[in-house]
C-alpha cells in the first residue's frame, strides 16, 4: 500500500519516457533497489593503485614521506592477477558471495568490492576500506615473501600514514567516501562527496550528475533524520523532480530556453508550468499591479522550484561553459522566483543563502577553490539539504576546463575505476527501471 498519493512520470536525460505513473514511494531509498545498490557499492567498492604501490616501495616514498634506504623492488603490477586471487580469497565470507576483484589497465589498477556480509556485520562504512587495505597488504607480503623488517613499508604503501593521521594520507587506495572523522555530524557521510567526484562518476553528464548527487543527498537526509515523518514527502518530491526529471520538467525547460534563454526566462517557464499544473494559483492583486501567488502544497512547490533551479544552471552554465557562475545563478534564480511569486525559493530560502557564502568561498575575496570542490558536508554548502549540491554537480559537469581544480585533476581515478558501474554512470535509468518494478508493489 502506497504511503503517498503522488505519482510521477519518469524520463531519462534525453527526455525519453522511462515509465508513467510511478508512485512516489517507488523512489524511496527504503524501497528502490537501484538506490540501495548505489549506496551499497559506494561503501563497498575500493580502487587500488597497484602501480602507485610498486612505485612507493621502489622509491621509499610512502604516506607522503620519503624514507631513505627503505626500498623494496618487487613486481606488483606484473603479478596483479595473482594478487587479485589472493585478495578475493581473503575477503570473501562464503564461496559465492558478492566479493569482486578486477584488475585493469594492464595490472596498474584494481577495483575491489568488499562482500556485503563484512559491511553488514559492522557499525561503520569504513569496513570497505580497512578490509581491502588489510587484504592487499597481506597479499603483497605473502606473494613476495616479504620479511618482517620490510613488511611495515608494504603496510605504509597501501594504508598511507594512518594511524598517524586520522585519514589515510598518502594511501594508494581510493574511496568515494571519506573517513567518519571528517564528517560534520551524524548522517553526513554521503554528503561528504565533492561535486567533482560526482562529475567523474557520471562521465560529465549534467543530468545524471544531478541525479546521483540527489540520491546521495536524499539518502543522507534519511540517515540524519531529516526525511522522517512530516518531511519525508518533501525530500522524495525533490529527488523525483529535480534529481530524476519527473514529468520531464527539467528537460523541457532546458530545451525551451537553451538557445536564447536567460535565468529569468527559466523562472518564467517554471512559474508558467506551476500555474498550468495548479501547483500554485494567483492570489491578492496589489495597487501596483503585482499579483502574489499562493499554494496549498509547499513540498510540491519546492520540488518544482528546485527542478527549475537545475534547469537554470543547465541553461546559464551551459552557455558559459564555466562553473564560476554556479553560485550567482543559484542566488539570482531564487531572487527572481521570490520577487515574481512572493513564494519562498528553493528549500525555503536556504538555497539562496547558501549561494552567497559559496560565492565568497569559491572564487571571490577569499577564493579558496572552485565550485567542484564543494560538497554537502562543507561548512558553506551544508545548509540547503538535498537541493543545492545536485545543481553544483550538474554545473561542474558543464564546465569546459575553466576551474583550477578541474574534475579531471581531482577525481579522474573515480572515472577510470568506477565509471562503468551502471548505478553511478546512469542513475536516472537504473532508478527508473527499479521503480517500474515497484509500481504494483507499493
Amino acid at each position: 500500500m502506497a504511503k503517498y498519493k503522488d505519482k510521477v512520470d519518469l524520463y531519462d536525460d534525453r527526455g525519453k519516457l522511462i515509465e508513467k505513473d510511478v508512485p512516489l514511494d517507488a523512489l524511496s531509498p527504503l524501497n528502490n533497489a537501484a538506490i540501495k545498490r548505489t549506496i551499497s557499492l559506494t561503501k563497498r567498492t575500493i580502487a587500488v593503485n597497484l602501480e602507485g604501490v610498486e612505485k612507493s616501495l621502489k622509491t621509499g616514498a610512502v604516506g607522503g614521506l620519503n624514507v631513505p634506504g627503505r626500498v623494496l623492488d618487487i613486481a606488483v603490477v606484473a603479478n596483479a592477477d595473482k594478487l587479485a586471487k589472493k585478495i578475493k580469497d581473503t575477503l570473501k565470507v562464503v564461496k559465492d558471495d558478492d566479493t569482486e576483484v578486477k584488475t585493469m589497465a594492464d595490472g596498474k589498477r584494481m577495483v575491489v568490492t568488499c562482500p556485503s556480509a563484512r559491511i553488514d556485520s559492522g557499525a561503520e562504512y569504513t569496513t570497505g576500506f580497512t578490509a581491502v587495505a588489510s587484504a592487499v597488504t597481506e597479499a603483497i607480503i605473502d606473494q613476495f615473501d616479504v620479511n618482517m623488517f620490510e613488511a611495515s613499508m608494504v603496510k605504509a604503501a597501501v594504508w598511507g600514514r594512518y594511524p598517524q593521521t586520522i585519514n589515510m594520507m598518502g594511501s594508494n587506495l581510493k574511496t568515494i567516501l571519506d573517513v567518519p572523522q571528517l564528517n560534520e555530524g551524524t548522517g553526513f557521510a554521503l554528503r561528504n562527496i565533492m561535486a567533482n567526484h560526482i562529475v567523474m562518476l557520471t562521465g560529465r553528464n549534467a543530468m545524471n550528475a544531478a541525479a546521483l548527487s540527489s540520491i546521495y543527498e536524499t539518502v543522507a537526509a534519511y540517515e540524519m533524520g531529516d526525511a522522517v515523518g512530516n518531511f519525508e514527502r518533501q525530500h522524495l518530491l525533490s529527488l523525483a523532480y529535480q534529481g530524476l526529471n519527473a514529468n520531464n520538467l527539467v528537460y523541457n525547460w532546458v530545451k525551451e530556453n537553451g538557445k536564447t534563454g536567460t535565468v529569468g526566462d527559466v523562472v518564467a517557464s517554471m512559474v508558467g508550468t506551476a500555474l498550468e499544473d495548479k501547483v500554485i494559483k494567483k492570489g491578492k492583486k496589489f495597487p501596483s499591479g503585482f499579483v502574489e501567488y499562493t499554494t496549498n502544497d509547499f513540498p510540491l512547490w519546492n520540488a518544482y522550484v528546485s527542478a527549475g533551479m537545475l534547469a537554470a544552471i543547465c541553461v546559464n552554465i551551459g552557455a558559459a561553459r564555466a562553473a564560476q557562475g554556479i553560485p550567482s545563478t543559484i542566488l539570482y534564480y531564487n531572487d527572481l522566483v521570490e520577487h515574481e511569486t512572493s513564494l519562498p525559493g528553493v528549500d525555503y530560502g536556504r538555497a539562496m543563502g547558501t549561494s552567497v557564502g559559496m560565492s565568497f568561498f569559491s572564487h571571490s575575496i577569499y577564493g579558496g577553490g572552485g565550485p567542484g570542490l564543494f560538497h554537502g558536508n562543507h561548512v558553506v554548502t551544508r545548509h540547503a539539504k538535498g537541493t543545492v549540491i545536485p545543481v553544483i554537480a550538474a554545473g561542474c559537469a558543464l564546465d569546459a576546463g575553466t576551474q583550477y581544480f578541474s574534475a579531471e585533476n581531482t577525481s579522474l581515478v573515480l572515472k577510470e575505476v568506477f565509471g562503468d558501474i551502471d548505478v553511478f554512470k546512469s542513475p536516472m535509468k537504473m532508478v527508473g527501471k527499479e521503480a517500474k518494478k515497484l509500481k504494483e508493489l507499493v
